[in-house]
């Protein structure tokens, strides 16, 4: 344990990972994005396609979930449902033309805002926090 005034070092990381939160939701105000459904957008990209199912377990939340998170999506002309050529009672999700140009432009928007906050650090800092919390995420 620290001395007075020390922080745990988990409380630090939870302060840390809600700042970045707050950061987050900032970045995606131009978008009018949730932070679910921007990530819902990255890994639709990312897989080019996929189905209700395989996304409710990419974000790690219940299928109706991710149905209310594609409907939302498809309201806002983001990504469209379209049938999966491997079975055609499925249905895959994808993004639209629409859905790929929001999808680089908050990509872009985030990696720049992570780029300004990880600035505050020395290079060498930054390499050896991203190198301390691969590490402490290796067998998460």
């Amino acid at each position: 344990m620290g001395g007075p005034g020390t922080d745990d070092v988990g409380e630090l990381l939870l302060r840390a990972a809600r700042s970045l939160r707050g950061r987050w939701r900032e970045v995606l105000e131009p978008w009018d994005l949730s932070p679910h459904h921007a990530r819902a957008l990255l890994v639709v990209a990312r897989s080019q396609g996929m189905r209700l199912s395989e996304l409710a377990g990419a974000l790690h939340i219940a299928p109706r979930s991710a149905t209310e998170v594609v409907d939302a999506l498809v309201e806002r002309g983001l990504v469209e449902r379209a049938p999966d050529p491997a079975d055609r009672r499925a249905v895959r999700v994808q993004l639209t033309d629409e859905g790929q140009r929001v999808q680089a432009e908050v990509h872009a928007a985030r990696r720049a805002d992570s780029r300004a906050l990880m600035a505050r650090l020395p290079a060498d800092e930054r390499a050896e926090l991203a190198r301390l919390l691969r590490r402490l995420l290796a067998d998460s």
